[in-house]
C-alpha cells in the first residue's frame, strides 16, 4: 500500500527557490541534451574500474558549467586492489573517480552522488541505442556489457540537475560537489573514493543525496524508505571436505555431498531460530557443486552462500551462525579436525544503506512539492545492496539519503501487480529498458528539489 506524505507545509519551503510550475517547465525544456547525454552513456558502457570514458565525458560536461573537476580519485587504491585479486593492474584498470565542486557563497555543502559502471550483460532490449559493447573486466574476462542498473541515467540526471542548478545560483547559497562514483556493481567504488580521502582533500558535505532509477517503480513517481533502506551484503564460500569412494561402497568414505546437504537444511534454521522476528535476514545457498560422474563419492563440495542483514548486530550472528553449523554438521559426520569444513567470508562486503529519517522527510515534502504528493510515496525496505551506504559510514558520520525513481509504464506496472500480466523486466535483466522521458524528467527534478532544499536551511 502506497503511504503518502501528509505535511504540505514544507511543501514549499525552498527559501527562495522558482515555484514547481518553473522548475518542471525549465527540466521539460532540457530534456533533449540529457536525453542525448543519457543514450551516449547507454551506446558507451564501461565495466568496473574501466569508466575512463564516462568519467571524461562527465568531466567536460561539467567543467563547461563552470564546475572545479578533479578526476583519478581512487586510483591509488583501485589499482593495489586490482593487483591483489588479478596479480597483476591489466590495461585500462583505475579508479575513475570524480569530484567536481561549485563554490556559491556562504551555506551548506551538498553532495550530490551518481555512478558510472556498467554490468557484464548482453543487452537484449531492442533499443536503437542498445549497446553492442564486448570488453574485458578488471579481472581479465571478457563479457558483454550493457546499462542494465540503469547508471547511464544516475549520470545524465546528475548532470541534469547540475544543468537546473547552475541556472539557479541566484537563488541557493553554498558548495555543490557532485561525484561520479566508479565500481557501485563490485562493491568497491565508494571505498576507493573515501580511502583517497574524498571527506579530506574536497569539501566536506553535511548532506549527501542519490537517486536509483527503478524498474521496480512506475514512470513518474518517486519512492523512498526512512531508516535501514538497503542490506548488508556479505558473500561466504564454504568447502566442504569428505572422503571419496565408489558410489557402490559408501561406507567406506565421507560423503561431503551429504555433509553439505545438512549444512544447506541446518543454515535455515539462522534466520528462523535465532533472529529476533522483528529483525530481517537471509541466508541463500546460491551454488552447491560436488562431484563429476554418478557412481564416484567426491572428497569435496563447494557451497556459495549470500547473507543479507540490516543491523550490524544481525549481520554478525549470522556470518558466526554459518562457521558453526558449518563445522558442527562436519563433526556430527565424524571427520577428524584436519577435514574440518574451510569457511571463507569475503571481506569486500556491502554495508547496510541507512537513510537519514529528519533528512528524507525533508526531501521528500521538496520532491512532492514539484511532482505531486501523489507521485511519492513509502516503499518497504529492500534486501538488494548498494556501496552508497559507505558514505554514510564513516567518521564524519554525514546524514544521507537515495530514493527511487520509477521507470515502468505504469499500466504495465499496475497489470503486472494485479497479476494480469508479468510484471515487466526489471535492473540487472537483459531486457530491462527504462522509460527515458519520465525517468529522467523526473530524476532531474527530483535532485534539483532535493538540493534546493537542503541548501535551503
Amino acid at each position: 500500500m502506497k503511504k503518502f506524505l501528509l505535511s504540505a507545509a514544507a511543501v514549499f519551503a525552498l527559501s527562495g527557490a522558482a515555484n514547481a510550475d518553473e522548475l518542471t517547465d525549465a527540466v521539460a525544456e532540457d530534456y533533449d541534451y540529457v536525453f542525448n547525454l543519457y543514450k551516449h552513456f547507454h551506446e558507451n558502457p564501461e565495466l568496473s574500474f574501466k569508466e575512463s570514458e564516462s568519467a571524461q565525458r562527465m568531466a567536460s560536461e561539467l567543467e563547461g558549467l563552470g564546475f572545479t573537476v578533479t578526476t583519478g580519485v581512487g586510483d591509488k587504491w583501485t589499482k593495489a586492489k586490482a593487483k591483489a585479486d588479478a596479480g597483476e593492474v591489466l590495461e585500462g584498470v583505475g579508479g575513475y573517480g570524480l569530484v567536481a565542486v561549485l563554490e556559491n557563497g556562504e551555506g551548506p555543502t551538498v553532495m550530490l552522488r551518481a555512478d558510472m559502471d556498467a554490468l557484464p550483460l548482453e543487452e537484449k532490449t531492442g533499443l536503437p541505442y542498445a549497446s553492442k559493447v564486448v570488453s574485458e573486466d578488471y579481472m581479465g574476462q571478457t563479457a558483454p556489457v550493457m546499462h542494465a542498473c540503469a547508471h547511464d541515467s544516475h549520470m545524465a540526471i546528475l548532470i541534469g540537475a547540475a544543468r537546473q542548478l547552475v541556472e539557479m545560483k541566484d537563488q541557493w547559497s553554498g558548495t555543490l560537489v557532485l561525484i561520479g562514483q566508479p565500481a557501485e556493481e563490485i562493491g568497491l567504488g565508494a571505498l576507493a573514493m573515501i580511502e583517497d580521502g574524498l571527506f579530506k582533500k574536497f569539501p566536506k558535505p553535511d548532506y549527501i543525496l542519490a537517486t536509483h532509477t527503478s524498474g521496480w517503480d512506475a514512470s513518474w513517481d518517486v519512492t523512498y524508505t526512512p531508516g535501514w533502506a538497503l542490506a548488508n551484503v556479505d558473500s561466504v564460500d564454504i568447502t566442504v571436505k569428505g572422503v571419496g569412494a565408489h558410489g557402490s561402497a559408501p561406507h567406506m568414505g565421507k560423503d561431503p555431498v551429504v555433509i553439505g546437504s545438512e549444512i544447506v537444511n541446518a543454515l535455515q534454521t539462522l534466520v528462523s531460530r535465532e533472529i529476533n522476528p522483528q529483525d530481517a535476514g537471509v541466508v541463500t545457498v546460491g551454488s552447491f557443486q560436488a562431484g563429476y560422474k554418478h557412481n564416484i563419492i567426491p572428497d569435496e563440495a563447494h557451497l556459495k552462500i549470500t547473507v543479507r542483514s540490516y543491523s550490524d548486530g544481525v549481520r554478525q550472528t549470522l556470518l558466526d551462525g554459518i562457521e558453526r553449523i558449518a563445522v558442527a554438521q562436519a563433526r556430527s559426520a565424524g571427520l577428524p579436525d584436519d577435514l574440518m569444513p574451510e569457511v571463507k567470508i569475503e571481506s569486500d562486503y556491502t554495508p547496510a544503506t541507512y537513510n537519514d529519517e529528519d533528512m528524507t522527510a525533508r526531501v521528500m515534502s521538496a520532491i512532492a512539492g514539484h511532482i505531486g504528493q501523489e507521485h511519492v510515496y513509502e516503499r518497504p525496505a529492500s534486501m538488494g545492496g548498494e556501496d552508497f551506504s559507505r558514505f554514510g559510514r564513516t567518521a564524519e558520520d554525514i546524514p544521507t539519503v537515495i530514493f527511487w525513481t520509477g521507470s515502468v509504464d505504469p499500466k504495465a506496472f499496475k497489470a503486472g501487480q494485479e497479476g494480469k500480466a508479468p510484471m515487466p523486466p526489471a535492473n540487472h535483466s537483459p531486457f530491462y529498458a527504462p522509460q527515458p522521458e519520465p525517468a529522467l524528467k523526473t530524476g532531474v527534478t527530483a535532485m534539483t528539489a532535493g538540493a534546493l532544499e537542503l541548501f535551503g536551511e
